[in-house]
């Protein structure tokens, strides 16, 4: 009942200082609910170890605390035990039942005008709003045990509706005085039923108390473990840590090491799980059957493989699937023969894992459906598969899995040229994975938001993405992420025209180890290392990397992969036969879904009849290529069309809509200039889009200039015009 400031857009973000990393600064704001105090009281007390993502952060602002719990007990002994009603109602599981009690019961509400004078709390048609959450708590805690067991039993007394038993099972377990078999089982059987309606907050909090009340140690452990896996499922990542902290489940450390710790680590406390469950059966944090969890252990070591870009490790994980007689998902044999070089076992193993994108399903499956699809070339299959994980996720209440969906299909979004719609998407992504504590896959989400600003010409906001995932990554042996905030960077760097810086960036990209290259992103990059290459004139490695990604194009016969390939072998020609190789990897575009590629390749061929004096065709290739980039919005490939253009003594309308808003503006200063004129401050702004307040002075000072405008003031009057 009580409204909580948002995590992202708090006003307690100016006083949490600039040094403190992102993921820990939204999780704070989160724990604090938006509390200014709460918040700076929080991060002054945090470890080495906590600022740096890897432990717990604390769960309450133990000053803040003491200092209600003072103001509470200043309260008549009527007007606390009605606050307290209210409290036990909501917290730590919000239970809808205090107008009942008070009906049930007959009690006198009129002591709560004193709370309301005191500003602790005050009375609405619904119920209690308390003034914020720590009063609520303190409300609670300030109560002595036999008169918190008695608001609980009434609670319970009152919890007789269809579908409350659940909640009705958390009072009766709240107020039992000792260990309890069956209340434990009760709680349990609640738990279930929480789980499969998708609330795995409740299911938590359920099995915790379950644990509290279950008089043998192994079954405390089993249930802590599980508790643990439901906290993380709500997205509570610190206290999915705290949880499993007691117990030895190497399958959740291995989980939560994926998401916010050292990829290798996870990979190996990922594998170990798979090995247990397959020859041991179910430890404590699941029940599923034994082989159907090692598959699902095996399916996350393969994304911690996927993060690191170990070969080593990917032969690894497939070896042990093949000694256990584990089949195991495509995605893991497919990268380990993709590797390994044997691309013909690589992409039949990959198709077979694509083929899994029906509807509904695993969310786990769908995402490694999307990832084979995604190295295939399939960008419209990988596009589907990501999208179904994320719903198949929201309807189970795993809300914690769609950022992850969400990592991947991104690549689709760029590469198919909708690089503004997907960075709205991308940046939700990036505060929901902050949110949850899945600092990893914010660093993938990172890269993929520099990516997007490379296309669309933020060239600060890009380094600033790139350098923060790099940065993040290069610690962590995340070597996925690493290898694509280079090449954003590499990119940027080639639509701007700084060839050799790019060259040596995407060159780069050819080694391989954690932190450094990444054979998916070498695949990815490697066309246009070719392209930088050849402007600088240095070709000798570019012409066998080319070689390389060519075999992979003609074995698994991606439309897009073998256009690229094409003009790879354009760049490296010249004359007529750089023509036909042109001529060839337009054909194949067109049956692909690269429509950015495609307008790419026409820009270097109309660049190529240009120097060959076929004016005609050049000027229309250009024209082609200069109206695709203007609907991505990438000026800066829009600018290389209107220079060859200008050369060809080509009339160039100026910017198309140079009175437009939109075209005046990059995507991000546009979405900076948008939150100004509501009233938003720079450090509300960079909070909100997840950058520096630095970034965010920048953008604005650029948006004054492109406008001809020098206040906010003026800002507002042009939006308002709009």
């Amino acid at each position: 009942m009580v409204t909580s400031v948002n995590p992202v857009r708090g006003p307690a973000q100016p006083e949490l200082g600039p040094s403190l990393p992102e993921g820990v600064r939204v999780r704070i704001l989160r724990t604090a609910h938006g509390d200014r105090r709460a918040a700076a009281e929080l991060a002054s007390a945090l470890t080495e170890r906590q600022l740096t993502g890897l432990d717990p952060l604390p769960a309450q602002p133990p000053v803040l605390l003491r200092a209600y719990r003072q103001e509470v007990r200043a309260l008549p002994d009527t007007t606390r035990r009605l606050l307290l009603l209210a409290a036990a109602d909501q917290y730590p599981v919000d239970t809808h039942a205090f107008l009942r009690a008070v009906t049930a019961t007959r009690l006198d509400t009129r002591p709560l005008v004193t709370a309301e004078v005191a500003g602790v709390a005050h009375a609405t048609a619904g119920g209690i709003v308390f003034r914020d959450p720590w009063t609520r708590i303190a409300a609670y805690e300030t109560a002595s045990v036999t008169d918190r067991r008695a608001v609980h039993l009434l609670l319970a007394r009152v919890l007789r509706g269809e579908g409350e038993s659940p909640r009705r099972s958390w009072h009766r377990g709240a107020a039992a005085l000792g260990p309890s078999r069956r209340l434990a089982a009760e709680l349990r059987a609640a738990a279930h039923t929480a789980r499969t309606a998708g609330d795995h907050a409740l299911a938590c909090a359920l099995v915790e108390r379950a644990a509290a009340l279950s008089p043998e140690p192994s079954e405390r452990a089993r249930l802590l473990a599980r508790a643990a896996a439901d906290a993380w499922r709500s997205g509570d990542a610190d206290r999915a840590r705290r949880l499993v902290a007691a117990t030895d489940d190497d399958a959740l450390g291995g989980l939560l090491a994926l998401r916010a710790g050292n990829a290798t680590d996870a990979f190996d406390a990922l594998l170990t799980a798979a090995v247990r469950y397959a020859q041991d059966g179910p430890g404590p944090a699941r029940t599923d059957h034994p082989q159907h969890a090692a598959v699902h252990l095996l399916a996350r070591a393969t994304e911690a493989a996927i993060y690191t870009g170990d070969l080593r490790r990917c032969r690894e994980a497939a070896a042990v699937a093949d000694r256990l007689g584990i089949v195991p998902p495509g995605t893991l044999g497919g990268l380990a023969a993709a590797f390994e070089g044997r691309y013909d076992d690589a992409r039949d193993l990959l198709k077979a894992a694509a083929g899994r994108c029906g509807p509904g399903g695993d969310p786990t499956l769908l995402i490694h459906s999307g990832i084979a699809a995604l190295m295939l070339g399939d960008h419209t299959a990988a596009a589907t598969a990501t999208v179904r994980a994320a719903a198949s996720a929201r309807a189970g209440g795993d809300g914690v899995t769609v950022p992850q969906a969400m990592e991947f299909r991104a690549y689709a979004d760029f590469w198919t040229g909708r690089p503004r719609a997907a960075e709205a998407a991308t940046l939700e992504a990036l505060r929901q994975a902050y949110t949850t504590g899945q600092d990893n896959g914010a660093c993938h989400l990172q890269a993929a938001l520099a990516m997007f600003a490379a296309v669309t010409g933020d060239e600060d906001v890009c380094r600033e993405r790139a350098e923060a995932a790099r940065s993040y990554a290069l610690a962590r042996g995340l070597g996925l992420p690493a290898a694509l905030a280079l090449f954003a960077l590499a990119f940027l760097d080639l639509s701007t025209g700084r060839f050799a810086a790019s060259a040596a960036r995407l060159r780069a990209l050819a080694a391989f180890g954690p932190g450094h290259g990444h054979r998916a992103i070498r695949h990815i990059a490697t066309p246009h290392y070719v392209e930088a290459a050849v402007r600088t004139g240095d070709t000798r490695v570019a012409r066998a990397a080319h070689a390389d990604y060519d075999h992979w194009a003609r074995t698994v016969r991606s439309p897009d992969d073998l256009a690229l390939s094409a003009r790879c072998r354009a760049l490296l020609a010249s004359g007529a036969e750089a023509v036909e190789h042109y001529r060839t990897a337009l054909d194949l575009h067109a049956s692909g879904t690269r429509d950015f590629e495609r307008a790419r390749t026409e820009l270097l061929f109309g660049g190529a009849l240009r120097r060959l004096r076929h004016r005609t065709e050049a000027r229309d290739r250009l024209h082609s290529a200069l109206e695709a980039f203007e609907h991505f919005g990438s000026p800066q490939c829009a600018a290389a069309a209107r220079t060859e253009l200008r050369v060809l003594g080509e009339p160039v309308s100026p910017v198309r809509g140079a009175d437009d808003l939109v075209a005046r503006l990059t995507a991000q200063q546009l979405m900076v200039a948008r939150m100004a004129a509501d009233g938003a401050t720079n450090r509300e702004i960079a909070a909100r889009l997840l950058l520096s307040p630095r970034t965010i002075d920048h953008h604005l000072r650029g948006v004054f200039a492109r406008l001809g405008i020098r206040s906010r003031i003026e800002l507002v009057r042009l939006l308002g015009e709009r």
